[in-house]
């Protein structure tokens, strides 16, 4: 389980996160939703300390931080609890498909390179690029790049994925391959806390949608819920102007 309390972060006077709560159940697909500037990245970034919490607690399973008096042997414990999926893939250049999964578990969990390179392998196999493992990120698709990004990720055997909008970088018609690799773990039961505007992703696979805004999360619930009985109007409008396919009277 993962549990944020009280979580705030200032840029000088701009207050991007205002006391944020959120409660993540293992094996859930938590989306995260919101317009640009919102403050849903900054959130999924202060999860493993990519932005500094100005205040608040973490948890993750049965560990948890104190954001204001958080050591950096701490900060190392919960970096290791999760993972990161970036939008923009964050690949080793010099280094092949296989390597760029390798790297962790060689470096960080200190597993034999053999070991480390069957694991890798399997992972790449399990994300539909077993035919890149020597391919370097110039030679794959934007697509491919971001799902050796999620084979590098799951390598580490995290207690949480993290996906920082993972396909906003990727052609449309590479998207699906990406979400079709995304969908397929959450149906494994990993946890994951997922930034997106891919609206029909959050409808079918999350467990828990959350709506934030103006650095607050205004609204939160189940899909069905959430899509087709928001209570607020500013998920109403919000909800509107995304899938104009739906009417909600604000």
């Amino acid at each position: 389980m993962i549990k944020l309390t009280n979580i705030s972060k200032s840029f000088g006077r701009n207050h991007v996160l205002k006391s944020i709560d959120l409660t993540v159940n293992k094996g859930e697909v938590v989306v995260i939703l919101g317009p640009s500037g919102s403050g849903k990245t900054t959130l999924l970034r202060c999860v493993n300390y990519l932005e500094k919490p100005s205040d608040g607690e973490i948890a993750i399973g049965d560990f948890k931080l104190s954001c204001k008096r958080a050591t950096k042997k701490e900060i190392q414990t919960l970096r290791r609890r999760s993972a990161m999926v970036f939008q923009q893939y964050n690949l080793f250049k010099h280094k092949t498909a296989l390597e760029n999964v390798m790297e962790g578990l060689v470096i960080v969990k200190k597993m034999p390179r053999e070991e480390a390179r069957e694991k890798s392998i399997a992972l790449l196999e399990k994300v539909g690029l077993a035919g890149k493992l020597d391919a370097y990120p110039s030679q794959l698709s934007g697509g491919q790049q971001q799902r050796v990004g999620i084979a590098r990720a799951l390598a580490m055997e995290p207690e949480v994925i993290l996906f920082d909008e993972p396909t906003s970088a990727l052609d449309p018609e590479l998207v699906g391959e990406v979400l079709a690799v995304i969908r397929k773990i959450a149906k494994e039961g990993i946890t994951m806390i997922v930034v997106t505007h891919e609206m029909g992703f959050a409808r079918d696979v999350a467990n828990h949608v959350v709506f934030m805004d103006g650095g607050v999360i205004v609204e939160e619930g189940a899909p069905a819920e959430l899509f087709n009985h928001p209570r607020e109007d500013r998920t109403k409008q919000f909800l509107k102007r995304i899938t104009p396919e739906l009417n909600y009277s604000i």
